[in-house]
């Protein structure tokens, strides 16, 4: 049966090597290239002729930008995901995406196979061997990865032997992953835990101590917890998203260097450039403080731990983000004002808060004149909040 294979292309060095793999090691006879737009800038090009050169039949780049902002970050920033609590699940994000493509793709150009380049040891290929399966589980899935029992620097070296240039070299085999919400970068040196990253690591965002000795105040505002808006300037979610990069990213807000719990089990160093998503789930999170009933609020961030560690284990697709959505949608019903951040070398930290509403009311609790407060209704609550502690007490003895 003729194999027509449609592979997840990024560019890097395994899914360049999948390439001539797929090829002559797993014998595919026709392989089409699918690179996906999620916001990389103007690599995507180059890139595809770089597929093309690699051997693919044919190479497409699909622009998903605008879904990718609006149908995944918008709900991670109402989710406020932070994967252990640092990783606003950038690259995660991503990979259900490219899954859904791999299927469209498939489905348009006869293929009866898919492909990605992701390793036996790391999240993605959890991601997208789950989304492909639940998608269409009549997709045979490659993963060449997963065979070869390669090095990075041997994959390097596949390449070479096959007249491809990687865009690495053996010397700093970083392995990136670019997209508008965010840049991860890992292998190499930094697998050394003892290794602090140099700049030349970094590429969105300044060093915080080369970053302006002013500054900056940006206000974001929200309608029912979907950023909308910049300084007062409405904006569509693709343009607001890289505006907040590049003005954070100016000031050094957004580098995350973390040790990662990956789906498979093992620890794994990673470094993430998050600036805009940093900032907008600050931003978020504050303007829930200022419009949530506290029940509210102390149940959605236990629920946004998981809503989280859900989509960083590849169940997009699965019944509980969906449910845990259920839940997050109607509590933005009053998430919308406007939040101003200060910025300053590499910090974020909240200026200004304002929403017509705010639970927050300061009659309630200012202790100057006008105050509304009933602090006589205080000793009854009291008795009242403490009668099950002094039964307990009671027939404890």
């Amino acid at each position: 049966m003729t194999k027509r294979v449609v592979l997840a292309y990024s560019g890097g060095v395994d899914t360049t090597a999948c390439i001539p793999y797929l090829r002559h090691e797993m014998g595919a006879d026709h392989i089409v290239a699918m690179a996906a737009d999620l916001g990389q800038g103007d690599e995507l090009e180059p890139l595809r002729r770089k597929a093309l050169e690699a051997g693919a039949d044919d190479a497409v780049v699909v622009d998903v930008k605008d879904r990718f902002v609006r149908e995944f970050g918008i709900p991670a920033i109402q989710a406020n995901a932070l994967y252990d609590g640092h990783y606003p699940l950038s690259s995660a994000l991503g990979r259900p995406l490219i899954g859904e493509l791999l299927v469209e793709t498939a489905r348009l150009h006869g293929c009866n196979a898919v492909s990605h380049g992701c390793t036996g040891k790391g999240n993605d290929q959890v991601r997208l061997d789950l989304t492909v399966g639940l998608l269409n589980s009549d997709l045979e899935i490659l993963a060449p990865a997963r065979e070869w029992s390669f090095s990075r620097a041997e994959t390097i070296a596949y390449s070479e032997k096959h007249g491809i240039a990687p865009h690495v070299t053996q010397e700093k085999p970083w392995a990136i992953d670019l997209n508008i919400l965010g840049r991860n970068v890992e292998a190499g040196l930094i697998e050394d835990l003892t290794w602090e990253p140099t700049e030349e690591v970094w590429s969105l965002t300044t060093a915080p101590e080369a970053a302006p000795d002013t500054p900056a105040h940006v206000t974001v505002g929200f309608a029912h917890g979907v950023p909308v808006s910049v300084d007062g300037e409405e904006l569509a979610p693709l343009v607001l998203l890289g505006r907040l990069n590049s003005l954070a990213g100016s000031h050094g807000v957004g580098r995350v260097d973390m040790l990662e719990n990956r789906v498979v089990g093992v620890k794994s160093r990673e470094l993430y450039e998050v600036p805009g998503m940093l900032l907008l789930i600050r931003a978020h999170q504050e303007l829930e403080n200022l419009t949530l009933p506290a029940d509210v609020l102390h149940q959605k961030r236990q629920l946004e731990a998981v809503w989280s560690k859900a989509v960083y284990d590849g169940l997009w697709h699965g019944p509980l983000r969906e449910a845990l959505d259920g839940f997050v949608r109607p509590t933005q019903r009053n998430v919308t004002g406007e939040i101003t951040l200060k910025l300053y070398k590499g910090g974020m930290s909240v200026a200004a808060r304002s929403s017509a509403r705010a639970m927050y009311r300061q009659e309630l609790v200012t202790y100057g004149d006008g105050c509304t407060f009933d602090q006589s209704s205080a000793e009854g609550f009291i008795d009242l909040f403490g009668l099950p502690s002094r039964v307990w007490n009671h027939v404890s003895r």
